[in-house]
């Protein structure tokens, strides 16, 4: 399922109870990775990554790499790495070189992981700005940024052209609750839009809509900041989608999702690029006939896309090779042969990655698509759109380490509201005072 499969499973645990990033200049000296010196660098790295079509992804591209470095062995080993990279950092045992992990949990492992600024400061300009933010603790950048995943309005092209609605024409949310409302009179029976059940991913989609408005839960220094008008604004129009009969509430592809995708009960889906596998790989009745837009926008000229997602490489600094490791992330992600070898096409991909999208910018060029238009969807050109979208995402603020842990909180009131026991303000007033009391101050 690439990225949607790793957002799902990888982040619905908390974090480790660590601070984050470096106290002073002088531990942030001895934290900072150099690159490698020599001209033919030699020598072994392990590499952990999940097991899944991303492993296959990045071990198929292991071949490229030692084109271009053969004196470096790659021991590409997957791993459960929630499972097993905690007690690993804390004991210093058989610590890997390089570690795929989810950017929500970057923050809470700094204080055990090599500060990047250095080696990435030929490449940060040119990264997307919310990767760079997120993986950024106390000025330090303790990952190597991976995907891009914009958010995008999927929707059922053939279902709404039945029902006399324009596409197009939805540029604002207002005008999704509009378009729902004309769907639902044309199909009684419908619930048009998309309302997650899951906790965990109802609140990493609260944070892409969050994005949009240029916000999120803590900003740069931590501090909590869910009590906004961007939030209160956000979760009056969930509470009224499910108030108005227009939203099916469903956790994300489960069986009655996809019976209410394939049944064209629910047409529109606000989700992360990563959508794409639905039509690709789960539905049947309605495949070939979905197609991606960017999302609406909050107001009038506002933005189309959030991030909603998103994995980075990090380096444990008790790794035994991690200058080398960084040859390995640098190549696949800044180097063309690399980043060519991840995103296009591949035995795994035949068509190409296409659950996200380079956070390089050189490597998401409109004109130079790394995947191809994918047929489940009517042949749309997804990569152009998406890269449109991706330009769109304002920048973000570094994922405090309690983020995983608020879903016990945020995510759960969330589907409360959503129950209608509790009000939008409820959810704002009640999760600040518990993720304050239980997870910020805590720390």
């Amino acid at each position: 399922m690439g990225t949607a499969a790793l957002v799902a499973v990888g982040l619905t645990g908390c974090g480790p109870e660590i601070s984050s990033g470096d106290s002073n200049d002088s531990t942030a000296s001895a934290s900072m990775l150099t690159a490698p010196s020599a001209k033919s660098p030699k020598g072994e790295i392990t590499i952990w990554d999940r097991s899944g079509d991303l492993f296959n992804v990045f071990d198929a591209a292991i071949s490229e790499f030692n084109k271009k470095y053969p004196g470096i062995t790659v021991h590409h080993e997957a791993v459960d790495i929630d499972a097993k990279l905690q007690n690993t950092l804390i004991t210093g045992t058989d610590v890997p070189d390089g570690v795929f992990l989810d950017d929500a949990k970057v923050g809470g492992y700094a204080d055990y992981l090599w500060n990047l600024k250095v080696v990435l400061a030929p490449y940060t300009k040119d990264i997307a700005p919310q990767k760079v933010d997120v993986n950024t603790v106390n000025g330090g950048i303790y990952g190597v940024p991976f995907d891009l995943d914009p958010g995008l309005l999927f929707y059922n092209a053939k279902a709404l052209e039945e029902a006399g609605i324009d596409a197009a024409s939805i540029k604002t949310y207002d005008d999704l609750i509009a378009a729902a409302k004309q769907y639902q009179s044309f199909k009684p029976s419908s619930k048009p839009i998309h309302l997650e059940q899951s906790a965990f991913l109802g609140q990493l989609q609260l944070e892409m809509y969050a994005n949009q408005l240029g916000t999120s839960l803590a900003d740069k220094n931590g501090k909590l900041r869910l009590d906004s008008p961007q939030y209160k604004q956000i979760l009056g129009w969930l509470d009224g989608v499910q108030k108005q009969g227009l939203g099916t509430r469903a956790e994300y592809l489960s069986p009655s999702d996809v019976g209410a995708l394939d049944s064209s009960d629910e047409v529109f889906y606000p989700w992360s690029i990563w959508f794409d596998f639905a039509p690709q790989q789960q539905l049947t009745k309605t495949k070939g006939d979905w197609r991606a837009m960017p999302l609406p926008a909050w107001t009038a000229g506002g933005a189309r896309s959030g991030a909603m997602g998103g994995s980075s490489f990090v380096l444990p600094k008790a790794g035994k090779n991690s200058q080398l490791a960084w040859l390995f992330y640098k190549f696949l992600m800044y180097d063309k042969a690399g980043y060519t070898a991840v995103y296009g096409p591949n035995d795994i991909y035949p068509g190409g990655l296409n659950t996200s999208i380079p956070a390089y910018e050189p490597a998401a060029d409109p004109d130079q698509p790394l995947f191809q238009p994918i047929k489940e969807m009517g042949n749309q050109d997804l990569w152009s759109t998406a890269i449109k979208a991706g330009k769109e995402i304002p920048g973000g603020a570094p994922i405090p380490s309690w983020w995983s842990g608020a879903v016990d909180y945020l995510g759960n009131n969330i589907q409360k509201m959503l129950d209608g026991s509790l009000t939008p303000q409820q959810v704002i007033d009640q999760s600040s005072k518990d993720i304050q009391a239980n997870l910020i101050d805590r720390q």
